[in-house]
Parts: C-alpha cells; structure tokens; sequence
C-alpha cells in the first residue's frame, strides 16, 4: 500500500513484512531472544522463558485432555500471570480461546460457553460458585481447570497441571484461516456476538501497534497493564504487544488509583494504556501529587472519547503526555492512533499502517465524502475480522465488499485525522465498557411486572454514559424504580446494571416491532442541554 503523509506523519507500509505465524510465536520468538528478562515484575517476578516454559507444560496437559485444533477453551479469570500462561497454553495446542468477563453472573457466562462451544474451561476459585450453579445445564463442557488451592469434584487444578513433563503437542496452524480468539461484544438487537479473530488477524494488528514511528514503544518499556485481559484492548495492546516488545509488565488485578500511581513509581512504568473514567479517577485523587510520575512516557485513551478539559487537566497535573487511539472488537481491534510526533487530542488519529479508512454517507453507505463531511467510518485492513461466529447474516451486513462497517459517526480532517462525532449504533459506553441494551432489556422483561421497556444510555460526566431503563408496566401491577433495578442488578455483571428507571406509557416501535431507543436517546440528550 505504500506510504501516505498524514500531517508530519508518513504512514509506511508493513507489506509484505507481516509473518503468517500463530500468536504463541510472539512469545517463543521473545524467550529465544531475553530469555532471562522479566517477562511480568508484579504481582510475581515471571522471565520470558519461565513463561514460555510454564505455557508449553499447560499446552502438554490439555493436549492430554484431548484438547486440539477447533476445540474451543473459555478463560474465566482476573487479570494474573496465570491469564498469561493459560491464554498461551491454550493457543500451543491448537485450540481457539473465548475469554469471559470474570464478573459475569450464572446466565451471562452459561450464554457465553453455549454459544462459544467451549468444552473446557479454566477459571479463578473465586468464580467457581458461579460455574457450579449452571454446570449440569452445559452439556458440552468436558473439562473444569481451576486457579486456586481447593479441590473440587470432577475438576483439576492448574498448579497440577503446571508439574507435567514438557511435551507440548506439534501443530500446525494456519495463521489466516484458524480462530485463536472468539471474542464477544455487545450487540443492540440482540445477545453478544463472537467475533472470529484468527492468528494472523491478532499478530498483524500487534506489529501495526507497534509501528516505530507511532508510540516508539521497545524492549526498555514497562508496561502498568490494568485493563482487562478478557477485553480484545487489554488482550492486544498490553498482554501481547508486551510480549512483542520483550517489555516487562506489571499487572493489577483490577484498576485502584493507590496501587496503580504506587506501582509506577516503585517500578518506574514508562507506558500506560487505559480508558478516560480512570484519567477522570486520577485528575481528583486527593494524593496525586504526591506520587512521582516523571518516569512515565506517555499514556493512551481507548475505548471511550476522549474528554478534552479533563484529559489537558491531567497533562497539567502530571506532565505527561496523552494521547488517543480507536478500534473495536472487529478489527483486534485498533485502527487508529495518534502518532506522538504529531498528536491531534480531540481526534483518534490517522488509521494504523496497511489500514484504509473512508468516511461514507448515512443513507447508502456507498458514497464517500470529502474531508470535514460528516458520516460513518469504514476500515479495511488485515486485522478486520472474519465475521461473527455462527451469525451470517450480521456478518453479512458488518462486512461488505471488504470493508467493516463500524456503525461509528466520524468527519476525517485534510490530513486524514479521525473524529469520532457520534454512534450509529446504539452499544452503551460505560466506563469504557460495551453494554448491548437488548441483553437489560429481555431481563428486565424477565419480571413480572413488565409489560415493555427500553434501555438507553444516559450521557454522564464520569462514566460516559449509564444504562436507563424506561418501562411500562403491566396494567394493574405495580413495581418500584428500586425494585426492577435490584432485579436486573442480581442477573447481570455489575457494570452492566441499569441505575436509573423511568415509567413511561408506552414504547415507540417501528412497523418491524423494533424498539426505537433513538426517541429515547434524545430525549436524554435534550434534558441534558436544559
């Protein structure tokens, strides 16, 4: 494809230099290379080769558990060292992974396992209780592999598991063709979907991250990883691009800004990549000063838009640089990053090497508009997924003529800088967590008091948005607004919680039936204005 100048940023072409190796190759290439380095600092001292080591006997013993090629193994787990050697193990042999969300409750992770077809499935102790309660109704699940010290009927132990002779099973993989991640995101018309990434999807996007002249990231780096690893960001940018790099990584088990700004300047962390509510966390903690930050080289915004006044307060609190990056799950899923040598704040950058990217009208979707018009973005690119997993026909609507149609409202400035204005979708951003409304709103109609409703997202200045309920109720039933929370609160992840009901009189639908949410998405915004 060539170079394009974008700005005083020239996008250079990695064709024809993108390897067509599965993504454990990452790691064995790194731990031929630093085999001594510290492949994770915190929360235990791990070296690339312990990792690869540790990854190729759990690869060993689920090739015993007749684990292989188009096997699919759900991870169910807090971020961990073990995350990383389970996630690697895993794709050693062959098999596929689909990573839950760890603070699923019993009908999230039972939807997520069914449709995933997962027959094996290694999970943290403490999300064991939530797996024992829909075990007998997954009948496809063969083999339970637990994090812990306590044993229980019918399941294995890692720690076990670790002390079998390295034999790692001989593979053969097909970069371009065999799935290593099945991963979900949230839909609007319906439950979550699988998007199918495969080896070359995830390792191409790896060495577009990593281009030189985007965040000149290298082996000295260290990496604060907090994000989850379930979440394609998390799982790319920090687990595996790290690996890429030979950088070392400290990881949190989940985001507390005491910890976090204590780790950075105990171990020096140069790289953070996170999402604005923590940006927002960090701006009003009362002891951020106190903390010594001057090592860190930048920090990255993804998953949810950027909000300027907070993001330049940080700058001026900190001295450190902030930038702004885009991607979804359908394309591994980072298109776009502002380069350092030229960051546009408010835009999510110039696409990635080897991206195209097209601003296209609303109404066809065929037409491509010139710079500064508003319209929907579309990308092509050798990270765009390969559809949705056993769903064609959203697949076929996602992915024409080879371009991902990603439902995001954008204009592109002269020097191809992107601008995120608004969602065609209609996905909840909450604490830069997707949030599909369909999946609150067929709960919600699980209660016996709901006739109809609708879930919107609620702009808010912290979270981004919040899911709200708008309900109406059965004739002559009656509910209360603390009641119907509590009820969907008690059915799903916690994030996902709906924390505000309005009973209306009716739900606008279309002549399909199909809930408009958009009636209730302005109304939101204009009360907002007011």
């Amino acid at each position: 494809m060539g170079q394009k100048k974008y700005g005083n940023y020239v996008k250079a072409s990695l064709w024809p230099y993108y390897p067509e190796i599965p993504v454990f190759q990452l790691l064995r290439d790194t731990a031929k290379r630093l085999p001594d380095k510290p492949a994770i600092l915190y929360p235990r001292r791990l070296t690339f080769r312990e990792l690869d080591l540790l990854s190729d006997r759990l690869a060993s013993a689920l090739d015993n558990l007749d684990i292989c090629k188009n096997r699919k193994v759900a991870l169910f787990l807090w971020n961990s060292p073990e995350f990383f050697i389970s996630f690697l193990g895993i794709l050693k042999t062959g098999a596929t992974v689909t990573a839950l969300n760890p603070s699923f409750k019993e009908k999230e992770a039972k939807y997520q396992i069914k449709d995933s077809e997962s027959t094996t499935i290694i999970l943290d102790e403490a999300q064991y209780p939530i797996l024992k309660g829909i075990r007998d109704e997954l009948t496809g699940l063969e083999n339970v592999i637990i994090i812990g010290e306590k044993r229980y009927t019918e399941t294995y132990l890692l720690k076990d598991l670790l002390e079998i002779n390295v034999n790692p099973p001989k593979v053969e993989i097909d970069p371009k063709k065999d799935i290593a991640v099945l991963q979900y995101t949230a839909g609007t018309t319906g439950l979550p979907k699988g998007c199918i990434l495969t080896h070359f999807n995830i390792v191409t996007n790896v060495l577009q991250i990593l281009f030189p002249s985007l965040g000149k990231a290298c082996e000295d780096d260290i990496f604060l990883s907090h994000l989850p690893f379930y979440h394609i960001y998390g799982m790319t940018v920090q687990l595996l691009s790290g690996i890429r790099l030979g950088a070392s990584q400290l990881i949190q088990k989940r985001f507390e800004p005491k910890e976090f700004l204590g780790l950075i300047e105990k171990y020096r962390a140069t790289i953070v990549y996170t999402v604005m509510p923590v940006i927002n966390t960090l701006v009003n903690y009362p002891n951020l000063s106190k903390y010594d930050l001057s090592s860190l080289r930048f920090i990255n915004n993804g998953a949810v838009p950027i909000m300027l006044p907070i993001a330049k307060r940080f700058e001026e609190l900190t001295g450190v640089t902030l930038t702004q990056g885009y991607g979804l799950s359908e394309a591994s899923p980072v298109t776009n990053f502002n380069p350092l040598t030229q960051i546009k704040l408010q835009s999510i950058g110039p696409p990635l090497p080897d991206t195209e990217e097209k601003i296209v009208d609303l109404k066809t979707g065929t037409k491509e508009l010139p710079p500064g018009e508003v319209g929907e973005l579309i990308i092509k690119g050798p990270q765009v997924m390969k559809g949705y997993w056993k769903r064609p026909l959203k697949t076929a609507k996602a992915l024409r003529d080879g371009w991902l149609y990603t439902g995001d409202i954008a204009k592109m400035d002269e020097d191809g800088y992107v601008y995120i204005i608004d969602r065609k979708k209609e996905i909840i951003k909450y604490m830069g967590f997707t949030i599909g409304p369909a999946e609150l709103e067929s709960v919600l109609l699980e209660h016996q008091a709901v006739a109809d409703c609708a879930v919107v997202g609620k702009p808010d200045s912290i979270a981004v948005e919040i899911p709200k309920g708008f309900v109406l109720l059965k004739e002559g039933v009656k509910a209360t607004e603390e009641e119907l929370i509590r009820f969907v609160e008690e059915r799903v992840a916690g994030y996902k919680k709906i924390r505000e009901i309005e009973f209306v009189d009716t739900i606008p639908r279309n002549l399909a039936g199909k809930v408009l949410r958009r009636v209730f998405i302005e109304k939101e915004r204009a009360a907002r204005v007011i």
